[in-house]
């Protein structure tokens, strides 16, 4: 009996380690379980407030697009005093609307298929007034005008009498315009490309300038002084700034000869103020917020006088 003692005992301690081992085994394998099935749930809890983030934001949009239509049918003046231009907080979500006709548009650049020298000008001042080099500013306004078919010798195309036989050595073949050698800018972002554009010449453009897909005129009642200093050739920064002042005190300008004759400047020529009191493009920023998930959106918007504004494109981010 004692002989089989150290046996059963040796025994009897086995099957501990045993049950021991497959307890431990069970155990590692239920909190992989526990693991993934909460990795899991965190996941589809996250999905769900992406999607419900993108409803919100989706929402903002909607209802962003009801104010800039309700401005226009209220006043066909554009001014910063509108519901448009307050912040929008409705809804966890949270934005603004810009309006990109009080920035100096890069498209402007390139107009019926030549470039625009008065607004290349224009350009350059009013990098020289934000602290942007003539060279960058340069290098900028080429990579613009590469990215849009333009005509090479203008002059020659616009002598209709000219002969197109069809051949490339044809005088009318100068009347085809080149096409571009670089993408289209989509916003200043595109810029990058450029030697010399970094995080903070962005910065420093993203006020100012923008990015609209069509040829624009300036909005007089939504401009900061150093766009109007910039468009307005021989107009003084200071002058920009009374101005300015003066319209956000509640002189809005009623219409463009109020603009042109509060500038006080008699051998201006009317032709060439680009400057008007009304805009049909707009930018909305904003985020929606659902519990620790952010939802970003981006948006061009333009605004029509017979239907509610368009999304000329979005970017939602997460």
């Amino acid at each position: 009996m004692n002989r089989r003692s150290p046996d059963l005992a040796k025994q009897q301690g086995m099957a501990i380690i045993s049950a021991l081992l497959i307890a431990a085994v069970v155990a590692v394998i239920a909190a992989g379980m526990l693991t993934r099935q909460s990795v899991a749930t965190r996941a589809l809890e996250a999905d769900q407030h992406r999607v419900q983030g993108r409803w919100v934001v989706q929402g903002g949009l909607e209802i962003s697009r009801q104010l800039l239509w309700d401005a226009r049918q209220r006043d066909p003046l554009t001014r910063l005093d509108q519901p448009w231009a307050q912040r929008l907080v409705v809804q966890g979500f949270e934005g603004r609307l810009e309006d990109e006709q009080g920035k100096f548009n890069l498209r402007n650049l390139v107009a019926n298929e030549r470039v625009d020298e008065a607004q290349t000008q224009a350009f350059g001042r009013l990098c020289e007034l934000i602290g942007i080099s003539a060279g960058l500013s340069q290098r900028i306004s080429q990579r613009v005008i590469a990215s849009y078919p333009r005509l090479l010798n203008p002059q020659i195309a616009d002598n209709k009498n000219n002969f197109d036989s069809g051949r490339a050595t044809s005088p009318n073949a100068s009347r085809k315009p080149e096409n571009p050698k670089l993408p289209m800018l989509r916003n200043l972002e595109d810029l990058r490309s450029v030697e010399g554009v970094n995080d903070a010449v962005i910065s420093k453009l993203a006020p100012y300038v923008t990015v609209i897909p069509a040829t624009t005129w300036i909005n007089g009642n939504t401009a900061t002084a150093p766009v109007l200093a910039a468009y307005v050739p021989g107009l003084s920064l200071e002058r920009a700034q009374a101005l300015i002042n003066e319209r956000d005190a509640g002189r809005w300008f009623i219409n463009r000869g109020d603009f042109v004759n509060r500038l006080r400047m008699p051998s201006l020529e009317l032709t060439s103020v680009k400057v008007g009191i009304t805009s049909d493009w707009f930018r909305l920023r904003g985020e929606a917020r659902r519990e620790q998930r952010r939802v970003s959106l981006d948006a061009l918007l333009h605004r029509s006088q017979d239907r509610l504004p368009q999304v000329i494109w979005s970017r939602v981010g997460a």
